[in-house]
């Protein structure tokens, strides 16, 4: 090899025949990936070329030969295929799907939506992911394409991707950044009707411009875009912008979110108009890493001469928040100074800009500018990822809304879900799909999900010993290339893994709170286990730390020194590079999937649902989806001993994670009948993918976001527009509410009932309370009730609005109500006063409550 370094690189397109051009189209959409007749025909083109281009068949259309070119331009049958493989990806990129059917019934339904997210996990050949955020995101955008649903994607292009991940000898994780040439990858750059690329600009602080051309990435229906700061236009640091995902330090990161959120809309903006679609009306945040493309939308309304109240009000009511992490350490947060210095000349006022982002609330930084904090105050609707993440993420950010019950914080909960056309295995598919025109209430997007309860014990038996069998052969193959990388032998591989033994997976990123390691509690029970005579378990294992994570490599290396040891190599495995690659043979290939976070911290866990999609049972933490969605049937639950901390907590769950796999799983697994078949395993499976399927489905969550926050958002926008005044009189009223909201005051409270009632009996309940500057009709005056502890703090709180008052003199006005006391126990009450106005989501939106103690809160926003 010559040691010269190319000062530039170009990529040399291949030119097919006239015959076969359609199959430069497929291979330019994204479908392909999650399409099984697409796949196989790129197969067909040169079998042994598909598997050595890793399934790209981009690389596969640049590297066939001519000689093999001309050979399919005459070969009747592929022209056949091809043909109908065309018109198949026209009739679903065309045709009319669930959104049409939707949008015609409600009225409320987006036109558009703009979705934004750090990083988008399409398929391993466009290698713009680290983990499950972007495997969501990739998710959301495949399954938005099937329904229908009118999204754009917005993300960036790293150069460099993540990163690709080995293993030194002594088992240390290495990375690597190969770089990529988006010419080599499917994708088109998106030009100006006169052909130039286009460029969009975005200010750095400091009067830096960052340059960034935008690359088209299609998926299915769904376009996504894609910012490329790898233009001659830019100097050195800001052309490196988008080099690496979550990488380079604190200004770097500013920069890359900089660009994600301004630029973001300013690409779209170009892409609606060169294309002709309508410009989105609901803009969703996926996590804060996007929370500045609100922003962009509040400058672009300034410019046209609106005041910031009234733009910021327009922003709010299109905008969805989507948190993703229970972790605080998990969210990004900038030095104030460096934010300042960003947005110094971005044309708003720096102090609102500022407080966006403030941790204003008790127990905050006031150095540092939260990201997180920013996506709530700039969102009117807000969710977390699983019911439990909802109820965490209401607990963690309640010093945004600190005058309100936990229960009362504007934060909901969509559970996510998998994309099933990409994770199930193809011939577990082929079992499931149900007739045409099959009106089954267990069929959901083609596939009856109870479908297995009429295939019997052998057939299912059998597909899932093939599933095993392609996840083994996978493995040696991965595993030897590993060992020689790491200079270890290699002919002890191809005797790794067994086909009839129970097969657990581990995979994930590695974070100190995923406890990689928890198996490991005990290595002589875990060693038993595995060498089994009898009844022996093997484990497959995968992850990556992030580069800068110390502690998560020091994890990978416990398990894989332990993996190496050759009294268990050949049971326990851990697979390097961790990608969607290795992940599709990984979840049809298990029996039971492993997940043992510290809870509440899992937010979601997608994998296990991607593994009990292919009938693999779940042993886990209750954390996440599982803590929604547990039953026996499915799986295991690992108790979590959350009153006890540090090691004793870990060796308490591992413990009961042993004697689960002894006592519960191992002997389900291997306990047969007559005929050889473990009879209690196999209804299992059929129970597993019955109970979870219709719920772990991306077309589920898609319909939820849809129905639940998409909508809402966009009749909101609507409404605030078609309201008198507009956004200006609801920012209007918002100012007078807060200026005035000094002198609301809840004057006094009495009870007319005494201190003890019966169960049923109405409570009468009588308060004074002081307006001030305000009206009758700006304010809710509420009777909260709810248990009381010795605190005195009312918990279970339940909220019933008093009728309309009348007027005493000196400013006050009287309220009373009735309300039922439904329980025993001891009960508390208050009386509180909030803003109401017809626009508000929620009662908590502005943060401002008044009190019988006479104090009165501040809003948040």
């Amino acid at each position: 090899m010559l040691r010269v370094r190319a000062i530039r690189r170009f990529t040399v397109r291949p030119v097919l025949p006239e015959v076969l051009k359609p199959l430069g189209d497929l291979a330019r959409n994204l479908r392909w990936c999650w399409n099984t007749d697409t796949q196989d025909l790129f197969r067909s083109v040169d079998p042994d070329l598909w598997e050595t281009s890793g399934h790209d068949p981009v690389k596969l259309l640049s590297d066939v030969s001519v000689e093999r070119l001309e050979t399919l331009s005459s070969d009747k049958r592929f022209l056949k295929t091809l043909r109908v493989v065309q018109a198949d990806l026209a009739d679903y990129t065309s045709g009319d799907l669930w959104y049409a059917g939707f949008a015609a019934e409600n009225p409320s339904a987006p036109v558009g939506i703009a979705y934004f997210s750090p990083e988008f996990g399409i398929t391993e050949v466009l290698p713009q992911y680290s983990g499950g955020l972007g495997i969501l995101a990739g998710d959301h955008l495949k399954t938005a394409s099937d329904l229908g649903v009118p999204i754009i994607g917005v993300g960036l292009l790293y150069r460099q991707g993540y990163f690709r991940q080995s293993l030194n000898a002594a088992g240390w994780q290495q990375e690597t950044y190969p770089l990529l040439d988006p010419n080599a990858l499917p994708l088109t750059l998106l030009h100006e009707a006169d052909g130039s690329p286009v460029v969009v600009d975005v200010p750095l602080g400091g009067g830096r411009v960052l340059a960034a051309q935008v690359w088209l990435a299609q998926v299915g229906r769904v376009p996504l875009l894609l910012l490329d700061s790898d233009v001659e236009r830019n100097a050195g640091p800001e052309r490196e912008t988008t080099d690496r995902l979550y990488g380079g330090g604190t200004e770097h990161r500013l920069a890359q979110e900089t660009l994600l959120g301004i630029g973001g809309v300013r690409a779209v903006r170009a892409y609606c108009r060169l294309t002709g679609t309508t410009a989105p009306e609901v803009y969703h945040t996926n996590e804060g890493h996007a929370g500045f493309q609100g922003l962009e939308r509040i400058r672009e309304q300034v410019v046209a001469g609106v005041d910031f109240d009234t733009a910021l009000e327009t922003a709010r009511a299109g905008t969805v928040f989507t948190t993703h992490t229970p972790v605080p350490a998990g969210i990004d947060r900038f030095p104030v100074d460096l934010v300042r210095h960003q947005f110094a000349d971005f044309g708003l006022p720096l102090e609102r800009v500022m407080a966006l982002g403030s941790e204003d609330y008790d127990g905050g930084d006031h150095g540092v500018f939260n990201m997180a904090v920013m996506g709530f105050r700039l969102g009117q609707r807000a969710n977390g990822v699983s019911l439990l993440h909802g109820e965490v993420s209401r607990d963690m950010f309640q010093g945004l809304w600190r005058a309100f019950d936990t229960s009362e914080v504007p934060i909901t909960s969509i559970t996510n879900g998998v994309h099933h056309l990409t994770w199930v295995h193809r011939d577990l598919l082929a079992l499931l799909e149900a007739p045409s025109g099959s009106t089954s209430e267990t069929v959901i997007d083609g596939y009856d999900w109870n479908g297995l309860s009429a295939v019997d014990d052998k057939t299912i038996w059998n597909l899932k010993r093939g599933m095993r069998t392609e996840l083994i052969a996978f493995t040696r193959k991965r595993l030897a290339e590993s060992s020689a990388n790491r200079g270890l032998p290699t002919d002890w591989v191809s005797g790794v893994l067994d086909p009839d033994t129970i097969t657990f997976g581990f995979a994930r990123r590695v974070p100190s709170y995923k406890r990689l390691t928890l198996m490991l509690r005990e290595p002589e029970r875990l060693k038993a286990l595995l060498t089994s005579k009898k009844r022996p378990i093997q484990i497959v294992i995968a992850g990556k730390s992030h580069p800068a994570d110390e502690g998560g490599k020091a994890l990978i290396q416990q398990m894989v020194q332990f993996a190496d040891d050759p009294e268990v190599r050949d049971r326990i495995v851990f697979l390097p590079d961790y990608d969607i690659g290795m992940a599709k043979p990984l979840y049809p290939g298990c029996d039971v999937w492993m997940n043992n976070p510290l809870r509440p911290y899992e937010a979601c866990g997608t994998s296990g649902m991607k593994a009990a999609l292919n009938g693999a049972a779940n042993l886990s933490i209750l954390d996440g989806w599982w803590d929604e969605w547990y039953d026996p049937a499915f799986g295991w639950e690992i108790p979590s001993a959350e009153g006890v901390t540090g090691d004793q907590r870990d060796d308490l769950e591992a413990k009961s994670l042993y004697e689960i796999i002894e006592n519960e799983i191992v002997p389900r697994f291997y306990d047969r009948d007559s005929h050889g078949y473990p009879k209690r395993w196999i209804q299992m499976i059929r129970e597993t993918v019955a109970g979870l399927g219709p719920k772990v489905l991306a077309s589920r969550m898609v319909r939820d976001y849809v129905t639940h926050l998409y909508a809402p958002s966009a009749a909101s926008s609507r409404s605030l527009a078609e309201e008198t005044g507009g956004p200006e009189a609801l920012a209007e009223w918002k100012r007078k509410v807060r200026d005035a909201w000094g002198g609301v005051v809840v004057d006094h409270v009495q009870s007319l009932d005494g201190d003890q009632v019966e169960v049923g009996t109405g409570i009468h309940v009588s308060a004074t309370v002081r307006l001030g500057s305000l009206s009758p009709e700006d304010v809710e005056v509420q009777l909260v009730t709810g248990r009381v502890g010795s605190d005195d703090q009312l918990r279970e709180a339940r909220i019933t609005p008093f009728p309309a008052g009348e007027d005493l003199d000196n400013g006050l006005r009287r309220y009373e109500g009735t309300v039922q006391a439904r329980r025993a126990g001891s009960i508390g009450y208050t009386v509180r006063v909030v803003p109401h106005h017809p626009l508000l989501v929620s009662t908590a939106e502005m943060g401002l409550a008044a009190l019988p103690t006479g104090l009165s809160n501040p809003p948040s926003a």
